[in-house]
């Protein structure tokens, strides 16, 4: 099979588990004997940018034709089966969706966060959920300055959001979810339910697992309020006032809050600020942890971190909601902790701790369901059965798309000579 995979990747400054999740899929299908080639734009590159280059990022985030004809071309000389989309922001925009139209190729995208339905994509404002924009316009979120805390910076989004919601559910003819949560959250949205499948993001197996009963606990990801960085040093103050758990919390990762982590750790001898990790440095810190926390204020829609410790045999503590409730099975392969409650982390974190045996066991489970649903093997399963459903379903027959929001009107489903994808 030949697919092209689209990526606007995210800056290399900060931890991105869709960048991962992008090389670690294009380097399986490869392995299995795909072709896979990439159309991709990095977010590095923008300081690079002239001063008026940098200006018009903000009119290109709803629609960039100068991508169309770029991704058009290259679909047309190369004719893959299959486009795969992941990110389109900043530099790619909607856009693509049009250029697989106009190339005849069939698309498929996976859907890392809740950018169909709010503009930001985490469903929270203030550090509390939020749905105010789902299933009507995104004016809200302007309201409040949803993204970076900007009315400004969040226009763009919204207008993109308003102006391709009804592309985007035409444009791709099938959408991956990654958990059935988001899922859930999507269909309610008034998205398509029969092109919404599950799959779930999986990792690679790694050489790294648990051998004993682990040093620390441990924080890995960004260092951000909606991963419930406060409420974690929250619930370890009173861990502190009360004697401690016996191993120090281990924080790694940055962010905008590195800072008051920094900080808030300085001078602790029961926590150890790391800094950003390398791929190679975390896979043995979480092989050395006792369990890793995932205390997320925002209802993540998947939670690698989550899968990673499952691979390496440890448990995993993690907040109750959204996906974390399909991923974690409490008492069995970790535990979960109230939302937003700092008593409830403590308690889940004491009780992973004392309870060395009870530790292990739910670490061997944990690494039991890794093999049974986010192993390399049944990623690459679910994937091409994707890929395949959607070149079914592309090749079939039905109703041509909506008139696209530049008032233009797309040829027909259906068609090899520029047919519009299907739904997203």
């Amino acid at each position: 099979m030949h697919v092209l995979v689209v990526h606007n990747r995210y800056s290399s400054a900060q931890p991105s588990g869709e960048n991962n999740v992008v090389d670690q899929e294009t380097e399986l299908l490869r392995a299995a004997g795909h072709r896979v080639g990439l159309f991709e734009r990095r977010s590095d590159d923008i300081p690079a940018r002239s001063l008026p280059g940098k200006a018009a990022i903000p009119l290109l985030v709803p629609w960039n034709p100068a991508v169309r004809k770029e991704l058009a071309t290259r679909l047309r000389a190369e004719r893959p089966d299959v486009v795969h989309i992941h990110n389109v922001f900043p530099l790619l925009s909607p856009a693509v969706l049009a250029a697989c139209a106009d190339a005849g190729v069939p698309a498929v995208a996976t859907l890392h966060n809740y950018t169909q339905v709010c503009p930001p994509g985490t469903l929270q404002r203030d550090g509390r959920p939020c749905t105010e924009c789902v299933g009507s316009t995104p004016l809200p979120a302007v309201r409040h300055g949803c993204y970076r805390n900007s009315r400004l910076a969040t226009v763009p989004l919204a207008v993109s959001l308003a102006v391709n919601r009804r592309r985007w559910w035409s444009g791709v003819e099938r959408f991956f979810c990654i958990s059935a949560a988001q899922r859930d959250v999507l269909v309610r949205s008034g998205m398509p339910s029969e092109r919404l499948a599950v799959k779930h993001n999986f990792v690679p197996d790694p050489d790294d697992r648990r051998a004993g009963p682990g040093e620390h606990l441990l924080y890995l990801g960004r260092l951000a309020e909606t991963k419930g960085v406060r409420l974690l040093m929250a619930a370890w103050d009173e861990i502190t006032a009360d004697g401690g758990v016996g191993v120090p919390l281990v924080i790694a990762g940055a962010g905008p809050l590195e800072r008051e982590v920094t900080a808030w750790a300085a001078g602790r001898d029961d926590v150890r600020f790391a800094g950003l990790y390398d791929p190679a440095r975390c896979r043995r810190a979480i092989a050395r942890s006792v369990a890793v926390v995932a205390p997320s204020t925002w209802l993540e829609a998947f939670g690698l971190v989550v899968v990673e410790a499952m691979a390496a045999g440890v448990p995993v503590v993690a907040a109750g909601h959204g996906a974390f409730v399909e991923l974690v099975e409490d008492g069995v392969t970790g535990l979960l902790h109230q939302p937003n409650d700092p008593a409830s982390l403590a308690s889940r974190l004491r009780r992973i701790t004392a309870e060395p045996d009870r530790n292990r066991e739910m670490g061997r489970a944990a690494r039991r369901r890794y093999e049974q649903d986010f192993s390399p093997a049944v990623g690459l399963e679910r994937l091409v059965e994707g890929y395949r459903t959607a070149i079914a379903g592309r090749s079939g027959g039905g109703d041509g798309p909506p008139p696209a929001e530049d008032g233009s009107t797309g040829p027909r489903r259906g068609t090899r000579a520029g047919g519009d994808g299907g739904s997203r």
